[in-house]
């Protein structure tokens, strides 16, 4: 069974496209995080939604 971690945050409408680009593009280089969602209400703000696994390590006998 695969468990995932989330991080939600919302990034307002003053930033730009490609900013917002290039912040999960560094999330997800660096850090590990898929994006699980991205929304956009009819304010202009961005709600978005990464993911990333959770790894447990089980002992070995």
């Amino acid at each position: 069974m695969v468990e995932y971690e989330f991080w939600n945050m919302s990034i307002s409408r003053t930033q730009s496209r490609q900013a917002v680009c290039r912040m999960l593009t560094d999330a997800a280089e660096f850090q590990g995080w898929e994006l699980d969602r991205l929304r956009r209400d009819r304010s202009g703000e961005r709600t978005v939604r990464l993911r990333r696994k959770i790894i447990r390590m089980r002992p070995t006998f």
